[in-house]
This record gives structure tokens, sequence and C-alpha cells, in this order.
């Protein structure tokens, strides 16, 4: 497996990525989109660690910091436009991994948190054969709500009633019961009203032709609320068991290797 390092150009700006590479290459590629102000290398290394291990088997996976982010932010012109304006880096993202890696055929695109949002919504328009969305961000705006989301609350509350400890401190008078009813109250509240950005999500991935993997880590803020806000009725959402927004867990890396492999071989 080898490792390069690339420069590409988007709208003035300079841009870096990164093209893991393995001597058996496919003509499959995944494209990794980092969320947030996230570094290409993503949070503890995980996502250059996923891209030499991809690239290992197989399969070349490219990595960038969009303008405005870690190296592409020493461009002079390279300001951050966030998630919601993101797509011609992505485009570009797109043509600098088929020429830095001609024989790819075929782009598979991952994302995490706005990054998968920012997927949902500029898809339909870029040359991808496939997503990969994980904890998809629903908030119109840069910051999560300070309130929980109704979907936490009722699973801290239902890992509470089925701990006996907690029920023997219930009995016993060791419980609020007004701070308890009030946390009832919360969980059973109707899910809130969609925002724009999820209606723009939802009409982005209608218009997306190819195969779609909905991943969440069920114990993720981000996750319960994208829950809240979609269809529960979507065949295309898978879920582990783990709170890592970025899968970072030994279980939720490995799951998330396997779905990342399934979505390589659609």
């Amino acid at each position: 497996m080898t490792r390069r390092h690339v420069t590409f150009a988007c709208e003035g700006a300079k841009l870096f990525g990164t093209l893991d590479i393995g001597l058996a290459s496919g003509s499959t590629g995944l494209l990794i989109v980092s969320g947030g102000n996230e570094l290409r290398a993503g949070a503890w290394g995980g996502q250059a660690q996923m891209a030499a291990r991809l690239a290992r088997e197989g399969f070349p996976v490219f990595r960038y910091d969009r303008r405005g982010v870690g190296d592409s932010g020493n461009a002079v012109d390279g300001e951050n436009p966030t998630f919601r304006h993101s797509a011609p880096d992505i485009a570009a993202a797109i043509g600098a991994f088929r020429s830095a890696a001609p024989h790819v055929s075929q782009v598979v695109a991952f994302g995490n948190c706005d990054a998968a949002a920012a997927l949902m919504l500029f898809a339909h328009d870029l040359p991808l054969a496939g997503l990969a969305l994980a904890n998809p961000w629903t908030i119109d705006g840069e910051e999560a709500p300070q309130a929980m989301p109704a979907a936490a609350i009722r699973s801290r509350y239902l890992a509470k009633l089925t701990n006996p400890r907690e029920i023997w401190r219930l009995l016993t008078g060791g419980v609020n019961l007004g701070k308890l009813f009030k946390g009832l109250r919360s969980a059973a509240s109707s899910a809130p009203a969609p925002s724009g950005l999820v209606d723009e999500m939802k009409a982005g991935l209608a218009a997306f032709n190819g195969p779609v993997s909905i991943l969440l880590a069920s114990g993720d803020r981000t996750a319960q609320m994208f829950t809240e806000v979609w269809d529960a009725a979507d065949t295309r959402v898978q879920r582990i068991d783990s709170g890592s927004h970025s899968f970072s867990d030994d279980a939720a890396r490995e799951w998330l290797h396997a779905r990342l492999m399934e979505a390589l071989h659609q």
C-alpha cells in the first residue's frame, strides 16, 4: 500500500488531498468527505487508518481538506464555505481522485455528520456510484441544540427501568418522582417538525440513482436527532449499538468497515 499527497484546485483555492492505493487496486474507489471542520485524517486518525486498510484490500481511497480547513486552510482565498456550500469542493475532489488514479471508473462516497448531509444535498449532481452516510447532521446551523432529543431520553429511561438497582431506588423512595415524570413526558413527546435542511436532504437523496446506506451509531446524539426527523421505515438505515460519533470503539470500527465493504461491492 502506498500513500500519496495530492494538490488540486477548487474555485481558485488550492486544496490538499491524500490518496491511499494498494498494489492490487480495483476500479471502485472510496471518497471520504470529512465532516465539520475535521481534518482529512479524521478523529484520532480514524479516517487515515480506514483508508489504509481499505487500500490494502484493493480499494483506492481519497481524502481531502475542503476550503478553509486543515492544509487547505492555508490558501489565501480558501474561505470555509461550510457544508451547505461544499458541492464545488466535493466535485473537485472527485476530479482529483480520478486524475490521481485513472483506473478508478466509479466512486462511492462516505461522509459522517454534516459531510453526510452535504452528500444528501448534492450527490445527485455529482458523478458518484453510491453513498454511505453516517450519523447525518439535521440542524439548520453549525451548533446542536442544548435540549436532549426524545430518542436519547427514551433510551436513558428504558435503561433505568430495566436496571434492578434503579427499580429498587424507585420502590424505596430514592428517586425524585417529579423529575421522573418530567423526563417521561419529554420521552413521550412527538418528534419535532422536519427542518428546511431535512426536507432538502430528502429531496436530494430521492434524486440520487445509486445505492445508499445510512449508518447510525444509536447512542450518538446526532444520530438520535436524525432518527427523530427521518422515516422510521426507511430500509436503508442500519444501526449499531454504540455511542461513538466517529465509530472509534473496536466493535463500531469493525462494523463500519464491513458496511463500507458492502457499499464498495455493490
